[in-house]
């Protein structure tokens, strides 16, 4: 259920700087030119609105006007729809179900190794970063289009660019055989808007 503030006036983003989850809505926000404020949480201790706004404290959180939304593919569809241009999703109902399904995937394959590499140690890391690597380098063929569904940049790209981008922090790095994929995240990196979404901790990452 969306929750109701009113206390502030310009589009705030609750937003962990070193988080792929914040980081992936925080690239939707360049990408459009969308006018906000990003406020910094890092650690256990969060702001008292964040404590007040959103019952969970999750990370992202979204303030605009009255509406507070937490969740990013929930944020991220929302920015979306609230500023179509450029949009990130298809209008037509097939080629959007893809994207929605590539999003999904990247979450449950992807993102839950990245997690497991950041959060864990020893053995366990090492075998999520394995499969991790194995998993990106498997997916090239993927990449040759220049963007990850159909013809035009969508969600699936903003969320898995971030993860791209923190390959080597993870201790992955791309091989020269690795062509459509190094082509792609060269093209992705050098977006300004991509540049303008890193935090002072993401950009140490590449």
């Amino acid at each position: 259920m969306a929750v109701v503030a009113n206390r502030r006036s310009i589009m705030t983003l609750f937003s962990d700087p070193a988080s792929l989850e914040s980081h992936r809505v925080r690239f939707v926000l360049s990408e459009k030119g969308i006018t906000h404020e990003t406020v910094s949480v890092e650690g256990p201790d969060v702001p008292e609105d964040l404590v007040d706004l959103n019952p969970y404290q999750s990370l992202p959180t979204l303030v605009d006007r009255d509406l507070v939304l937490h969740g990013p593919q929930v944020i991220m569809e929302y920015l979306d729809e609230r500023f179509p241009h450029p949009p990130l999703m298809p209008v037509d109902p097939v080629a959007r179900a893809r994207v929605r399904l590539s999003v999904y995937q990247l979450e449950r394959d992807w993102y839950r190794l990245a997690e497991t590499v950041e959060g864990s140690t020893g053995k366990k890391a090492a075998a999520a970063r394995k499969e991790l690597e194995e998993s990106v380098l498997a997916s090239d063929p993927v990449f040759r289009g220049g963007v990850l569904v159909d013809d035009e940049m969508s969600l699936a790209d903003i969320t898995v660019v971030p993860l791209l981008w923190r390959l080597p922090h993870y201790g992955i790095e791309l091989p020269a055989r690795a062509r459509n994929l190094s082509a792609y995240t060269r093209a992705m990196f050098q977006r300004p808007s991509f540049q303008e979404s890193l935090s002072a901790r993401e950009r140490e990452y590449g």
